[in-house]
């Protein structure tokens, strides 16, 4: 009987779940020759930009070439500071000629996460967040059980040998940061480790001024439309805030409205381009945001995060409302349907 793509991937999945570091490392370094031209694909935030950066170390000596794309406008201060200071070389996906290299990887992501990932072919995937279906690799690893795909690639690097320099350090150090909310969200035993690994490595200097380049002036506008435009119903927030120049802004409000006493969901919104873009938080203790983002909108976009934490991001043709039409009501009732 002919297996489906995401049978296989489930298969290898499972394969791959209790194997050691090195062993995962040999298996990860058999995908690739020295002729390879390799591109690794991410969608750029700390996180995704510190592993690749881990994996492109790792190949360094194993392959010809190895170059870091990704899809997203990167705007936010603190991601953009965080490529400045720690010298990460990426380029836009869209002006990379995908065929022109003979390995793919993806990292910190999986194919159907981005319209941009659906067409690659990838010989190998690592990631942290949970498993999608319908795709396969020769190549996966994913940990849900991990805060931050970071925390797998130091486990990579101390596999084959490797110290990281101080740079990569830093990046690995600041994304295990960023992803486990200073180990304030989930994480488990292995993060700890490759945190406290990188701790007597990494320039603290380096990454609190990667912290402290967080907001622009103009930005605190969306803070004011959205404490205007909230709407408060059964300990829950709902806010659109229109068009934005660069979704992040929608993160960042979520995460501020997530503070206030008594407030079991945060669901944020706004317009990029032609997607709505939605931003979930919740406790994550009876509460699933990935769940409830790839209930609502799967169908119609992608959708999907942790049980804390999720974000969709759907064509507005999808839904049947014009851009301009969509109001805080509009995600209310949308939302409500499926609470």
């Amino acid at each position: 009987m002919k297996q489906t793509k995401g049978a296989i991937a489930r298969q290898r999945l499972r394969d791959s779940l209790n194997k050691s570091a090195k062993e995962r490392l040999r298996l990860f370094l058999e995908q690739f020759d020295k002729e390879d031209e390799v591109l690794v694909v991410i969608s750029a935030d700390p996180d995704s930009l510190a592993a690749a950066q881990a994996v492109k170390r790792i190949l360094r000596y194993r392959v010809k070439n190895t170059v870091i794309a990704y899809p997203n406008e990167v705007r936010r201060l603190s991601n953009l500071a965080m490529i400045d200071l720690l010298k990460i070389q990426a380029e836009r996906l869209q002006t990379v000629k995908v065929n022109d290299y003979s390995k793919k990887i993806i990292v910190d992501s999986q194919p159907f996460h981005h319209p941009l990932f659906e067409n690659i072919a990838f010989d190998a995937v690592i990631d942290h967040h949970p498993v999608t279906t319908q795709w396969s690799a020769p190549y996966i690893d994913i940990r849900p059980d991990y805060g931050a795909t970071a925390s797998m690639l130091v486990e990579y690097l101390r596999a084959a040998e490797i110290k990281p320099a101080v740079a990569l350090a830093t990046a690995l150090f600041y994304a295990i940061k960023v992803d486990t909310h200073n180990f304030e969200k989930k994480a488990n035993l292995a993060d700890a480790i490759s945190f406290r690994y990188l701790f007597n490595i990494a320039n603290q200097n380096l990454v609190r001024k990667i912290e402290l380049s967080e907001m622009r002036l103009s930005e605190l506008n969306y803070f004011k439309i959205a404490l205007t435009e909230k709407k408060v119903s059964k300990n829950r927030i709902y806010v659109h805030v229109g068009r934005v120049r660069n979704p992040d802004i929608l993160v960042m409000v979520a995460d501020f409205l997530n503070q206030v006493d008594k407030i079991a969901w945060v669901i944020v919104s706004g317009i990029h381009g032609e997607r709505l873009v939605v931003i979930f938080r919740c406790d994550g203790y009876k509460k699933n945001a990935g769940k409830m983002a790839a209930k609502i909108f799967a169908n119609d976009g992608s959708a999907g995060g942790h049980r804390e934490a999720a974000r969709a991001e759907v064509p507005c043709k999808n839904l049947g409302v014009e851009s301009q039409a969509f109001t805080t009501d509009t995600l209310k009732k949308l939302i409500t349907k499926h609470m």
